[in-house]
């Protein structure tokens, strides 16, 4: 694949993304219209993950054309199918969530525990989502040291994001029981 078509296939994913906060704007003015109260966490590290989101959508394509060679076909592939499933997870994550899905992990104070869809065997499958985007998505093109690069910077990120937003969610009636006992992203041969 060209530098050129790498970039139109970036692009095709942050066009998903940037439908995807449009969806968040909508559905954080509703939670404001509706709830007398709600939280945000990891707000200390927002802009820090909105900045790597950018960098998900630049850095790949950058490192892309300065390569000027594509990447063997098998990590090509590999790329491929670990970003396909990376949104097709994300999709199934809004499909589960709809109104109550957001970027900014707003959780209002009359949160309904969602378990049905990825949230049987998961607690946090849109972060899983996006660690997979963020390592298969540069690799299409080829652009490893983005892939690793960035992978990292996303799991730290999530590492200060993701114990503020369970804070929040333990505090919700019902969510750690029905919860609590499932891991964070991957989904164990067994469930209770």
């Amino acid at each position: 694949m060209s530098a050129g078509a790498y970039a139109l296939v970036v692009i095709g994913f942050g066009m998903q993304r940037l439908v995807e906060l449009r969806y968040s704007g909508r559905n954080e003015r509703r939670m404001a219209e509706r709830h007398a109260r709600t939280s945000e966490a990891g707000v200390s590290v927002f802009r820090r993950i909105a900045l790597l989101h950018l960098g998900l959508f630049t850095l790949p394509v950058l490192e892309r054309w300065l390569r000027r060679r594509p990447p063997p076909r098998p990590i090509a592939a590999f790329g491929w199918l670990t970003a396909v499933s990376a949104a097709a997870l994300r999709l199934s994550v809004l499909a589960t969530l709809r109104e109550q899905w957001n970027v900014r992990a707003i959780v209002p104070d009359d949160l309904q525990v969602i378990v049905r869809g990825p949230y049987r065997f998961i607690r946090h499958p849109n972060y899983l989502a996006l660690g997979l985007e963020f390592f298969g998505l540069p690799l299409i093109g080829g652009a490893y040291y983005s892939a690793v690069a960035l992978s990292l910077a996303n799991a730290w990120l999530l590492a200060r994001r993701i114990p503020e937003e369970e804070a929040l969610l333990d505090a919700i009636p019902g969510y750690r029981e029905r919860m609590g006992f499932k891991p964070r992203f991957i989904p164990r041969p067994t469930s209770r």
